[in-house]
């Protein structure tokens, strides 16, 4: 028989127990081998039966107890958790007494022979509360998930035919979302929302096996019923419109597909994702092949949204020492609950190795979780005092998973549930590492069948543990023999060996703390001439008692402190003042005010001292607890003075990279006010490359400046790093840069740096397709700008406030901005903004009607470009020519600018204005006549669209429906 506490399908070597679960399910038809025997059902409405005779469970509240308990069948439910169900935080006095009794009548129910007072067969206490003892042929959920499992060995011994049969009569026992017929508030609780999941899961996987062998057709009925309780559910959807497309009726699937993005629209603000548009792409395409996963169609719109396995693990510990019944336990749960999505918890004080056990425990796992490893520090517990929200985390993972940051919804609710839609239906281990609470975490945790999630945190997460079914585990300290295994695998067993004394002696000092522990061996390893003895005396002495180290080991990191050199002990007191989460070798010796062979040097010494760790070559960590230790060290030892005078060496270096690394991408901006640059670049990647690895500092690093008002850093970064967030698509990020920035002009009372931060935030405002938003702000801009008569910073503004202008419809108002743009331009000399201004002339004449006014425009903006020898900027006026000749009707002229213009946009990168150039070719082929070439730029054009501009690649898609052959959607 199963044992009770398993929760999720059964493992490899459980076969033959399953088959005969699979033998009684079919000679009984989902009953039992006896007249009398008792079932339970809790997939669909709660009910439960005693041969063929249905029995009463009671009233609502009491159908809730059980069906709590039948969602954790095997797993003891306690008090506080039946409460929560039942009441909430509304529960009366008399909660417990009436649980009591709610249970005291269920088991008459269910055991009527039950003698007064007798614990009972079925309902049973344990773990302070109840639980429900059973085996699979009793409860629809342990049966239901036994023959899901024997579909997947089927799959795997006899093909996707057999396991389809298996997989229908597990789907069979559903008969309604879990849990039906209970209270509404109780029908809320995760336990029940979790069964859920589990469900749509295993419909995803039942129908994606089932397309591979023609047998689609059986599943559909299970899968329209699952997509009417499920609307906004991408991936679900996404199948549904393969599965009637492979069933033949191609219109009813386009039909879906437009309802679908109808309806994500209006509720939640977004287009649909890849998946989706996937499968309209393949309906479009005739592309029906049946495939294992519904990957996208062989063509164009296969990149957007590519299937990324991310593997974000850290390295594995080159120390491992102990904690081998706790990996133990922890790798049996796991295998226990494969194929539910399981969350394990690992807590425990400061130091006491909760990463270093879960990283460990993760790279165990990995091939369990063939899509992917996910991770992410959540910084909970620091220094820096500020979590990380959320929102950054969960956007982080569905970057890492491929998802374009356009298709990134704003709320977190949004971007938490498109993150639970992109993994559905996969397999992917979760490490969130160092949470500071339950809320920090839900958003980030997956709801697909077969992911598990590993979180660490010192706070002890009873809500995840009692509403979310997670397993806890809670660190103490080493053991004596593991304190010694860690010292000898650190030391090496023979030095350890040879002076027990000794080893037992700083064993005992440290307090058995890993942490602690690491440091005195880091300091008796670079010291290889040192007694053992000797390293025990100096940790005697510094220690001045032993009370309580084991929960404040700034003893020991003082005695390790105090062995740094002079240099070596300031640097690390300065890393205190730097946000994290790492810092480069470049960074740190700035910091210092040292030279980089210098500081290599250093950071060598405190990388030896276990002070630092250099996670990747050239990138240093410092641990959360020797980070708190560094800041009461900087703070007691370095004057304010001092402090302020690093802090602005190390705001100017990341001024100075961002100025050296924009003038490399975006090289007509100037340097305002800014220390003079380095020399050479900063960086042998790209520019966009150092972006990418530097984003997350660099955002700590305004938000330091901000918070020591350094205002002026503040403004001046942010502008820096303009084109960056805008190429790189990150528009709602870089408006919350831009928020800051005008928030420290102003502190400032900078106005010309107020009326750059303001135009920024206007400009990333209108991408964001705010447009209101967008005027207020570049209304600002221009009053700072004339009123330090800043005539090219009015040019850029008026140009800026045309644009908006324009996307609102008003066109003659944009022109007249564009036009006042180009006389300014004229007045400071500069002649690319004088052909720019024309260029943006041309576009609103055409917008308007006007073609050939706009053909003469951009004929005069040609002319300039060429005048000063700049052929990729001319761009955008070869895109403004092929619009106006295509509205002109005049085809071919129309197709010669436009591939023009599309070149000059590949040679430059840009892959937005690329795809709106591609985007008007095809409307131009389509008013040829040419409908072939007007689908296959289309196509081109969605697969960046879809990145960048949701609302764009909606409309193309439209297009390509609108434009599909008969015969692809008959």
């Amino acid at each position: 028989m199963r044992p009770h506490e398993s929760m999720g399908p059964i493992d490899e070597g459980r076969g033959a127990r399953v088959a005969a679960v699979v033998r009684q399910d079919r000679s009984t038809n989902g009953g039992s081998s006896t007249n009398d025997a008792v079932r339970l059902s809790v997939l669909g409405t709660v009910r439960a039966w005693r041969g063929a005779v249905e029995l009463n469970v009671g009233p609502p509240q009491q159908r809730a107890v059980l069906a709590l308990l039948l969602a954790n069948v095997g797993r003891p439910v306690s008090l506080d958790e039946i409460i929560d169900v039942l009441w909430g935080s509304d529960m009366p006095h008399t909660a417990a007494n009436v649980i009591h009794r709610y249970v005291g009548m269920l088991r008459r129910v269910l055991e009527p022979d039950l003698p007064s007072r007798a614990p009972g067969h079925w309902l049973v206490r344990g773990g302070g509360g109840y639980m429900v003892r059973a085996d699979p042929q009793a409860v629809d959920l342990l049966r239901f998930r036994d023959l899901f499992s024997f579909a997947r060995e089927q799959l795997a011994s006899n093909g996707a035919a057999a396991a389809t049969e298996q997989f229908l009569r597990a789907l069979a026992l559903w008969h309604g979302p879990a849990a039906s017929g209970i209270p509404a508030v109780a029908r809320q609780h995760p336990a029940f929302a979790a069964l859920d999941r589990e469900h749509l899961a295993a419909i995803a996987e039942a129908t994606d096996v089932a397309l591979r062998c023609g047998m689609v057709a059986r599943v559909m009925p299970a899968l329209r019923r699952s997509a009417e309780l499920n609307p906004l559910d991408e991936p679900l959807h996404a199948r549904l419109v393969i599965a009637l497309a492979e069933s033949g009726r191609q219109a009813e699937a386009l039909e879906v597909w437009q309802s679908m993005r109808l309806r994500l629209r209006d509720e939640l603000g977004i287009d649909p994702g890849a998946e989706l548009c996937a499968a309209q792409s393949r309906v479009l395409d005739g592309t029906l092949a049946p495939t294992p996963a519904l990957p996208p169609a062989p063509n164009a719109t296969a990149t957007m949204t590519p299937m990324v396995r991310p593997a974000q693990l850290p390295a594995p510990p080159a120390v491992f020492a102990g904690r081998r019944s706790e990996l133990a336990d922890l790798l049996a749960q796991s295998a226990e609950r494969t194929g539910v999505m399981a969350i394990t918890t690992i807590g425990g004080m400061a130091g006491i190795g909760k990463t270093t056990l879960a990283v460990q425990l993760a790279h165990h796992m990995a091939d369990r979780f063939p899509d992917g490893q996910l991770y992410v520090n959540l910084r909970g517990f620091g220094p820096s005092a500020v979590a990380m929200d959320p929102a950054e985390a969960v956007r982080g993972f569905l970057e890492a998973l491929g998802v374009p940051h356009q298709r990134i919804p704003a709320g977190i609710d949004a971007q938490s549930a498109l993150f639970r839609s992109v993994l559905s239906g996969r397999r992917v281990l979760v490490v969130l590492d160092n949470a500071r609470d339950a809320d920090q975490i839900r958003p980030l945790l997956p709801g697909a069948l077969g992911c598990m999630t590993i979180v660490t945190s010192r706070d002890p997460l009873h809500n995840l543990v009692a509403t979310d079914g997670a397993h806890p585990l809670c660190l103490d300290v080493l053991n004596d023999e593991e304190a010694r295994e860690l010292l000898a695998l650190r030391l090496g067993r023979p030095r350890v060996s040879s002076e027990p004394l000794a080893v037992d002696e700083i064993v005992s000092l440290t307090g058995r703390l890993p942490l602690a522990l690491s440091v005195v061996a880091a300091r008796a390893a670079v010291n290889p001439t040192f007694a053992l003895a000797d390293v025990a005396g100096e940790l005697r002495t510094a220690q001045g008692g032993l009370d309580g180290f084991a929960s404040d080991i700034r003893a020991v990191f003082s005695w390790s402190y105090s062995a740094l050199s002079p240099d070596a002990a300031r640097l690390f007191r300065l890393l205190a003042l730097h946000p994290g989460p790492d810092v480069s070798g470049k960074v740190a010796a700035d910091i210092a005010g040292m030279g980089p062979t210098q500081a290599r040097l250093v950071l060598a010494e405190l990388s030896r001292a276990q002070l630092v760790g250099e996670h990747v070559p050239g990138r240093f960590l410092v641990h959360e607890l020797l980070r708190a230790y560094a800041g009461e060290l900087v703070r007691a030892q370095e004057n304010v003075a001092d402090r302020r005078a690093a802090l602005q060496r190390m705001l100017d270096h990341y001024l100075r990279a961002a100025i050296e690394e924009q003038a490399r991408f975006a090289p007509r901006r100037s340097a305002v006010g800014v220390a003079p640059p380095t020399a050479g670049p900063t960086s042998e990647r790209s520019p966009l490359d150092w972006f990418g690895v530097e984003r997350t500092v660099l955002e700590g690093i305004v938000r330091l400046a901000a918070a020591e008002r350094f205002d002026a850093h503040v403004w001046q970064l942010v502008w820096r790093l303009e084109p960056f967030y805008e190429s790189r698509g990150h528009w709602h990020d870089w408006a919350a840069l831009q928020q800051t920035a005008v928030v420290a002009a102003r502190r400032l009372a900078d106005g010309p740096g107020l009326g750059q931060a303001s135009r920024g935030l206007g400009r990333a405002c209108l991408l964001l397709r705010r447009y209101d938003d967008a005027l207020v702000h570049l209304s600002a801009a221009l009053n700072e700008f004339v009123e330090h008569d800043d005539l090219h910073g009015q040019a850029l503004t008026h140009h800026a406030i045309g644009l908006v202008l324009t996307r609102k419809g008003l066109h003659t108002e944009a022109i007249m901005r564009a036009r006042t743009a180009l006389e300014l331009h004229r007045q400071v000399g500069d002649i690319i903004g004088q052909a720019q201004a024309l260029n943006a002339i041309g576009w609103y004449e055409s917008s308007r009607g006007n073609h050939r006014a706009a053909l003469d425009s951009g004929e005069r903006s040609l002319a300039l470009f060429r005048e000063l020898g700049e052929d990729t900027a001319q761009s955008h006026t070869w895109d403004t020519l092929g619009y106006a000749y295509h509205r002109l009707g005049n085809y071919r002229q129309a197709t010669e600018c436009l591939q023009n213009a599309i070149l000059r946009h590949r040679v430059s990168g840009d892959r937005y204005h690329e795809a709106g150039s591609a985007s008007r070719l095809g409307d131009n082929y389509a008013d040829a006549g040419d409908r072939g070439a007007a689908q296959q730029q289309w196509r081109i054009a969605l697969t960046t669209l879809a990145e960048f501009d949701p609302q764009w690649a909606t409309e193309l898609r439209d297009k390509l429906n609108s434009t599909a052959a008969p015969t692809a959607v008959a």
